[in-house]
């Protein structure tokens, strides 16, 4: 993918975290009240039949400020090992400063051929949601070469989120991915077990594809 997207999607945050502060603005999330659905649906991945005394290692991939993290611990839940990435410095820094004791990487995993491995499951919330000025077809080439990346990552499975085309209009900053053409994608390049989840009142739809 050309370094100039990368250049303008973290440009992007880092001025949204610079007007806004460490918020659900500063990652541009535009409502607070939606901010914890997302997270309750990510974690959702994590199947029932996990057992729930063993620890279970999560990569929160694109983690900007950490904030599923201050979730994650807000609920309690215990058995999760949160590890965060992400590839821009200035919000890595201030994970760093706010979790000092949790693991955060800055990388870009499709230029630094980097061998991050033993994550049981990987969430990428909001990392595919905006295309910013890429047209839909360079934004799609960037998405399943990430996806097909990220998904040899995960020993268990990898919850994303992009924007659905079931809506009474979209923008073009956004990116709306129709269904059947995702579930080409996944059943032709990555898996046939997946689950697409549409039934949490946003204009998105979260998919989670498992190894097995």
């Amino acid at each position: 993918m050309k370094k100039s997207y990368l250049d303008t999607i973290v440009k992007h945050y880092e001025n949204c975290l610079e007007e806004h502060g460490d918020s659900h603005l500063g990652v541009d999330w535009p409502k607070a009240e939606d901010v914890n659905k997302r997270y309750k649906v990510m974690l959702d991945i994590i199947r029932v039949a996990d057992d729930k005394s063993k620890n279970i290692n999560l990569l929160d991939f694109g983690c900007g400020a950490a904030h599923l993290l201050q979730y994650i611990k807000d609920q309690k839940f215990d058995n999760i090992i949160y590890s965060g990435l992400d590839v821009s410095e200035k919000f890595i820094a201030l994970c760093k400063e706010k979790f000092s004791d949790t693991s955060f990487y800055c990388t870009d995993i499709l230029k630094d051929n980097n061998t991050l491995t033993g994550f049981d499951y990987i969430v990428m919330n909001g990392v595919f949601t905006e295309k910013r000025e890429l047209g839909f077809e360079e934004m799609w080439d960037y998405f399943t070469k990430m996806l097909t990346k990220v998904f040899s990552m995960a020993n268990k499975g990898v919850a994303f989120n992009v924007m659905s085309t079931a809506v009474d209009w979209e923008r073009d900053d956004l990116f709306h991915v129709p269904t059947d053409l995702l579930i080409k994608f996944l059943t032709a390049k990555l898996t046939r077990n997946f689950i697409i989840r549409n039934d949490y009142g946003l204009y998105e739809y979260t998919t989670y594809i498992y190894k097995k």
